[in-house]
């Protein structure tokens, strides 16, 4: 297995990575500023995509070049012990909820009542948004944690509720809807019944995470500084370390082959990749559109 290797710097706590096919780059967002990021993979750079505002947590691409955002309202970073003797970047505020990123740049909302704080999305089989709305870390008592779907028709369902603080979310090669909740990853059944894939992932547990097309589970390790490789049974098979302190937060397969693992290593703001995984990344689905 190749080693990690820093693709760009300079993207201050990065999430939320997503490859474009169309143009052969990566698309990553700011949670602290608020933007979205097009990182020139072949050359090292970016550029400044989109700014939406508060907190880009999570995106997903359109069928026509735009993004899915799920914006979680913005964070006052200075209540986090991450950043040691760096300063924190000044917090940015705006309405939590689901916003649609034109191929223009241009910012707008498809959903923006009654959310707490939206953190990742992934787009079913039926072109539905099905994205995670935990609340703000730490998570209050009673939980609040649910998972919520955006329809094409604009209307937004509770998918399932009562979680602790449910993060990354994902389907498996079937269909099924996957989360991170608490420090391991749980199947979420149609009734809104749920079952652990694995209960401890280990310290930290997980952020976000991506599949494989054999359904294995690439989860970011957080203050493990570096991803593992979970089989679909849920045993953990691999760890593909970053080396180094940091914060590792989300991670999506790319490349022309689709055997790149990009991941946003929040804590220090690079961008890595692993080339020439073994098994191919699961192609991640575009939102159609709404249907009217």
């Amino acid at each position: 297995m190749n080693a990690a290797e820093v693709v760009v710097d300079g993207i201050r706590f990065g999430e939320g990575p997503v490859w474009c096919d169309d143009s052969g780059t990566l698309v990553v967002t700011s949670v602290c500023d608020g933007v979205l990021w097009r990182v020139f993979v072949d050359r090292g750079t970016k550029e400044l995509l989109a700014d939406v505002g508060g907190g880009a947590n999570a995106a997903a691409p359109c069928a026509d070049g735009g993004f899915v955002v799920t914006q979680n309202g913005g964070l006052d970073f200075s209540a986090f012990p991450i950043w040691g003797t760096s300063t924190p970047p000044e917090p940015r505020y705006a309405t939590p909820g689901l916003q649609r990123v034109a191929p223009d740049g241009s910012v707008s909302y498809l959903a923006d009542d009654g959310f707490h704080a939206p953190n990742d999305l992934s787009v079913g089989p039926d072109g539905d948004v099905f994205f995670t709305d935990p609340g703000h870390y730490p998570p209050p008592e009673p939980p609040i944690g649910r998972v919520m779907v955006l329809r094409r028709d604009g209307t937004v369902d509770e998918f399932a509720a009562d979680f602790w603080f449910c993060n990354g979310i994902a389907f498996t090669p079937a269909g099924e809807v996957v989360v991170v909740e608490r420090t391991g990853l749980q199947k979420v059944h149609a009734d809104g019944s749920r079952e652990w894939i694995i209960e401890q992932l280990g310290p930290g547990g997980s952020d976000g995470f991506c599949v494989d097309v054999d359904g294995r589970y690439y989860a970011c390790a957080t203050i493990e500084h570096g991803v593992r490789v979970v089989d679909p049974d849920g045993a953990v098979v691999d760890f593909l370390e970053i080396p180094g302190k940091g914060v590792t937060t989300n991670c999506c397969f790319g490349g022309a082959d689709g055997r790149t693992l990009f991941a946003t290593d929040a804590i220090p703001g690079n961008v890595v990749a692993w080339e020439g995984m073994p098994t191919p990344g699961l192609p991640v689905r575009a939102w159609p559109g709404p249907t009217a």
